[in-house]
């Protein structure tokens, strides 16, 4: 490696142009005065990330995808479980599915109850407001004049209507908003789509700022790890392309990395928990043992449903001459396969009487894929899949760098079902989309199952189908986690505990998981972050 260049002096430097990072940059050099750099690992874009169904081809492509996995578990039968992150201009917020789900009132209401001020849903709803431009809904609680399009998809598919109809039949309620006054409900998935092309925070935060001259976006410029001087953050190593360079920030880093990358630059930096940093021979600048721990993410199986009448699912629709017509509507009208969300109905449901909110999320995916050479294909066999896991999941796991190389992937162990009532809620979630898919009106689709399947009846069965067949939904948070805690990483404020100059804003410091994507909160964070970096730094 060569010499490092001198040092570029900036006010602000954010690390990650991701689904917050982009926000965060984006709102930070709206102020003319302001002196910023974005630095992003991945390249400015690529061809499939402005098409929705682009997450196709973009979900096993190294190119923009960090391509991450887990170690294997007895909770995943020894398997390796996928953990694809997006590594360009937008984050996973450009490779993701889509959907826009904020949460429930009672996810931030308890996080401010956890110990941090300024997180209740009172005080992040302008916020998401702010972010948002939806047309439909109550103005109490959505907005009208983001930079963010959120609309409701086209319901393209008679398969929808029909399981809107079942879930009435086992008492689950239509709900047409579930980001307004409540989440309960069974619903169309509202997405970042707008005129069939997908809403990425690259697209509609950074576009918009590319051209401001205080501005600068470095791509391809993976950060090694943060400078410090003695307790203060002063600044980012990062390398282009082999070439080493620093760059300053006068008033704040603010890492925005994502629950994988993030806890990684920390521990790179010597900022973690001192034995397993001195074990790899990082010098330890920062003593922080909840660095890398409180993972939590959504462990969902996914129910497999033939469909016998023809014409309902897109595997009917979709592969040959099919598929050129969809690309065709979608060329003319923007309102084919290509634009659809990726699990285009959701239902928020109860696992039992007398709970305040939901507790367990459904996604309906109207077709069966299969492996392709460039990632999954539509498959010739009819089907619909529907995934169930409980929203709020109290299983912990860590991520941990192993090498002070910043080119090695860190160690990733998920402990799903550590916690026994994660795997209750996941058996009644499982039993919850049976009943669905078994009401009365469905039978004209002359549904079958065929996952779990017969040997899948008993709490135990369907555990260890579970444990043989489950993936993720891709919602990792936690690992930088927000509170004023032993192990917590950043305080209400998002500074870094001990720390000065440094915050994170990502899905990391998420306390506890949201309650069903990850996408919309992430944004919301970036936002918050934002102001109060400008508020704190003035």
């Amino acid at each position: 490696m060569g010499a490092i260049l001198a040092a570029m002096e900036y006010d602000y430097i954010v690390v990650g142009a991701g689904s917050a990072g982009a926000v965060v940059a984006n709102r930070l050099s709206a102020d003319p005065r302001h002196k910023v750099l974005l630095l992003e690992a991945g390249p400015a874009d690529h061809p499939w990330t402005r098409i929705p169904v682009g997450y196709s081809r973009l979900i096993t492509n190294p190119a923009v995808n960090w391509l991450y996995s887990s170690e294997p578990e007895a909770s995943t039968n020894g398997r390796r479980i996928p953990v694809p992150r997006g590594k360009l201009l937008g984050g996973s917020s450009a490779i993701n599915g889509l959907a826009f789900v904020r949460g429930q009132a009672q996810d931030f209401d308890t996080w401010a109850q956890m110990g941090n001020p300024g997180w209740a849903y009172e005080d992040v709803l302008p916020f998401f407001k702010r972010m948002e431009s939806y047309p439909e809904g109550d103005e109490r609680f959505r907005g009208r004049s983001g930079p963010l399009k959120v609309t409701n998809p086209l319901p393209l598919n008679p398969l929808y209507a029909t399981v809107i109809k079942a879930a009435g039949e086992v008492g689950i309620r239509h709900n047409p908003d579930y980001n307004g006054a409540t989440q309960d409900g069974i619903a169309m998935s509202q997405a970042t789509i707008a005129s069939g092309w997908r809403m990425s925070t690259a697209r509609c935060y950074l576009d918009p700022a590319r051209r401001r001259p205080n501005l600068r976006i470095e791509t391809g410029a993976l950060a090694e790890r943060l400078l410090l001087d003695g307790k203060r953050c002063t600044g980012v190593r990062y390398s282009v392309g082999g070439e080493s360079r620093e760059a300053r920030a006068g008033r704040a880093v603010v890492v925005s990395g994502g629950s994988i990358n993030s806890p990684q630059l920390l521990e790179l930096s010597g900022i973690g928990q001192p034995d397993r940093l001195r074990a790899l021979g990082i010098e330890v600048q920062h003593a922080l043992p909840g660095v890398g721990e409180n993972l939590r993410e959504h462990y969902a199986p996914r129910t497999r449903w033939t469909i016998g009448q023809r014409g309902v699912t897109f595997n009917d629709r979709g592969r040959g001459l099919g598929l050129v017509h969809q690309a065709l509507r979608w060329a003319l009208n923007r309102d084919s396969l290509l634009s659809m969300v990726g699990a285009p109905l959701r239902a928020f449901v109860r696992s039992r009487h007398g709970l305040d909110a939901p507790d367990l999320l459904l996604g309906w995916v109207p077709m069966f894929t299969e492996a392709g050479p460039r990632g999954p294909r539509i498959a010739r066999q009819s089907g619909v899949s529907c995934y169930a896991h409980p929203m709020r999941p109290e299983s912990k796991g860590t991520i941990h760098i192993v090498s002070p190389d910043p080119k090695r992937p860190p160690e990733i162990r998920y402990n799903f079902l550590s916690a026994p009532v994660d795997g209750e809620l996941t058996v009644r979630a499982v039993r919850i989309a049976r009943a669905i898919m078994t009401a009365p009106a469905m039978a004209p689709l002359q549904v079958a199952e065929i996952a779990p399947g017969p040997n899948g009846n008993s709490d135990e069965e369907i555990l260890d189908w579970v444990r043989r067949a489950a993936e993720t939904t891709y919602h990792p948070v936690g690992t930088c986690k927000m509170g004023s805690d032993p192990m917590a990483v950043v305080d209400a404020r998002l500074r870094v505990h001990g720390i000065e100059g440094l915050r994170v804003a990502d899905a990391s410091i998420m306390p506890t998981l949201t309650s069903g994507n990850t996408n919309a909160p992430s944004i919301m964070i970036g936002e918050k972050a934002a102001d109060m970096v400008i508020r704190d730094t003035m």
